[in-house]
């Protein structure tokens, strides 16, 4: 990899990529590093990020959490019956059978894949919560004792585990998206000591020497000098690795998403239709894209307007007004909730991956930019502004490829 000249950035999106807007502090309380871009609108007052901002070097995570919808605690719906002996109605927001359906995905498959999830600091109640999601839609159990679920620090070992970073909303939604996509998978969390780059990277090396086929990292900050060096923790042949794109829309891209050897995830908005598939999708207008000024253009990604690689590559529900259920006890109103952010977006994805049981054909995203006939194309929404991007694919919903939503979600697992 090699910068881009100052030209060529400039040139890069319609030559406004890096001009910095702010988002009103209720919505979107800072950018991840200096020179963040992000799109100039007010977020919903009731969705708030599920981590603050950090400095250069460090990383956020990318949930974007509904403060309007809490549904308690303990065990509902299906398994609750068992429980009470009554019926008890499933916790807002979408579960699994309800994005199987939206994206067509079979009901086997995924057996002897591990997928793994990298986030920074520890969640002690992780197996308690996710036993309780899983339990509550029907699922198999995932427990350490069965060994389909394990916690490792960044290490890989079981102990000593890092300190509560406060991404322990994050680490439930990463478990339960990839527990939504592939319920037959095993999971795989590890945690890094802290949110920097060097540590979730010693991270992201441990999941793949612990055996995972399947690495989603929802978490980022935007692209910078000095990111190379940390490029290498992100491309491991034979191995899928794939990463949000970010919730603050078009601009200045994220990293690690933007790297070649990395399936950037965007966003949409996903709702119920009277339609031939039961489902429409817009671009999610949190979705992050961008085009890269120090990442190389990769061989297989051929749109117009951008000189350097490009985001996003793939997408999935990401917005929190059409999010999924997420059960977690490690916060400050413990239970269900509805939690969105191309942090859900990214485990589900990798959830799919491992669902066709294929990773050693996503070195990099390629493979899903000749299989465009399996993706479901997201026409209409945008995540920016028109003299940001000048209207164009990098940050419209358009026929074909677009910034928010890459080539489309996932159609079956033809793609994949």
């Amino acid at each position: 990899m090699r910068r881009l000249t100052r030209i060529r950035m400039l040139l890069a999106c319609a030559g406004t990529a890096a001009v910095a807007v702010t988002v009103p502090a209720a919505a979107h309380a800072a950018t991840t590093a200096p020179g963040a871009a992000t799109v100039a609108r007010a977020a919903p007052t009731h969705v708030v990020d599920a981590c603050g901002p950090v400095s250069a070097g460090r990383a956020r995570c990318f949930a974007e959490v509904r403060t309007d919808v809490h549904a308690g605690k303990g065990v509902r719906g299906q398994a609750a019956s068992t429980v009470t002996g009554k019926a008890t109605a499933l916790p807002p927001g979408y579960g699994p059978a309800d994005l199987a359906s939206a994206y067509k995905l079979p009901s086997t498959g995924g057996s002897g894949q591990t997928v793994a999830v990298v986030d920074a600091g520890d969640d002690p109640t992780a197996e308690a919560d996710l036993a309780v999601y899983r339990a509550t839609y029907g699922l198999p159990a995932c427990t350490t004792a069965n060994g389909c679920f394990r916690k490792v620090n960044q290490a890989g070992a079981a102990a000593p585990l890092p300190s509560d970073q406060g991404w322990d909303v994050e680490i439930a939604l990463d478990l339960d998206m990839v527990s939504a996509s592939c319920p037959n998978c095993h999971l795989l969390l590890v945690e890094g000591n802290d949110p920097t780059f060097a540590d979730l990277g010693a991270a992201e090396n441990t999941a793949v020497a612990l055996g995972a086929g399947e690495v989603s990292n929802s978490y980022g900050g935007t692209e910078q000098n000095g990111i190379q060096a940390f490029a290498a923790d992100y491309s491991h042949p034979g191995v899928a690795i794939v990463a949000s794109s970010g919730d603050f829309g078009y601009g200045i891209p994220n990293f690690p998403a933007v790297l070649g050897s990395v399936i950037a995830v965007g966003g949409t908005s996903l709702s119920p239709a009277s339609n031939a598939r039961g489902w429409s999708e817009t671009a999610w207008w949190g979705a992050g894209s961008g085009c890269s000024a120090w990442i190389d253009k990769p061989s297989w990604q051929q749109d117009a307007n951008c000189p350097g690689r490009m985001v996003a590559d793939v997408a999935a529900d990401a917005d929190p007004n059409t999010g999924p259920a997420v059960y977690d006890t490690d916060n400050g109103e413990p239970g269900w909730g509805v939690v969105g952010g191309t942090s859900a977006a990214s485990p589900f994805i990798a959830g799919v991956i491992a669902l066709a049981g294929n990773p050693a054909a996503f070195p990099n995203a390629s493979y899903l930019y000749s299989h465009t006939a399996s993706l479901n194309d997201v026409v209409g929404g945008n995540n920016g502004l028109l003299e940001d991007c000048g209207g164009d694919y990098q940050c419209n919903g358009v026929t074909g490829y677009d910034g928010p939503t890459g080539n489309g979600t996932p159609n079956g697992i033809g793609a994949f």
